[in-house]
């Protein structure tokens, strides 16, 4: 869910401005996962750029704020969310930990690396949510460490419905600052795309999985 508009148009065209994320609905983008896409993000650049990572933690520390209220540690999803994660904690004067996709197999074999004590309130911060399920695993591993998990705050979704059902289900409330349909109405206000391009781009969303360039 949004919980600023202004903020949420502002934030796509930060986003899009520094190419943190980039639209091509002609060539598209192959993804890791496999699917084609004239989508891709990278809100890993965001920290290269002062004013705009400024403007992104002052913004999710806020909204932490007023979504969650106090909380006693800021989690990063490893490993794109580390160094946002890590901003809004020093903004909020919070301990700060973070979550990898699984234990390592050496040394200590955390998957929780950082300090966080047994039973204290958790926000989860994330860069981009495309199924959730990678930041739902986050949010499992601090959960069987018995910490309370209050939400879950990201950058940028992209609205996928198999997200939405995910969290549900999950019992997780998920924020973001902007989403795909706001960086749509961006990109084409400001001639990023022309209408025929904003109608394919939303005709992607609706089946990403079977997507043709």
């Amino acid at each position: 869910m949004i919980l600023d508009k202004e903020t949420a148009l502002k934030t796509a065209e930060l986003l899009l401005q520094i190419k943190a994320i980039k639209l091509d609905a002609q060539q598209g983008f192959k993804w890791a996962s496999g699917w084609n896409s004239p989508i891709y993000c990278d809100n890993r650049i965001i920290l290269s750029y002062p004013p705009i990572r400024n403007f992104v933690r002052e913004h999710m520390a806020r909204q932490i704020e007023q979504l969650y209220g106090k909380a006693d540690v800021i989690a990063g999803v490893a490993t794109g969310a580390i160094g946002i994660g890590m901003l809004v904690a020093e903004y909020l004067s919070l301990p700060f930990i973070y979550v990898r996709p699984e234990a390592k197999s050496h040394g200590r074999q955390n998957q929780i690396e950082g300090k966080a004590e047994e039973g204290q309130r958790v926000v989860v911060i994330e860069d981009l949510i495309s199924t959730g399920n990678s930041s739902l695993n986050a949010v499992k591993a601090l959960q069987a460490e018995n910490l309370q998990v209050k939400g879950m705050l990201a950058i940028f979704s992209y609205g996928f419905e198999t997200a939405t059902e995910n969290f549900k289900k999950a019992n997780i409330e998920l924020h973001t600052l902007s989403n795909y349909d706001y960086l749509l109405e961006v990109a084409l206000k400001t001639n990023y795309i022309n209408q025929a391009e904003s109608d394919l781009l939303k005709k992607w969303r609706k089946d990403p999985a079977n997507w043709k360039i």
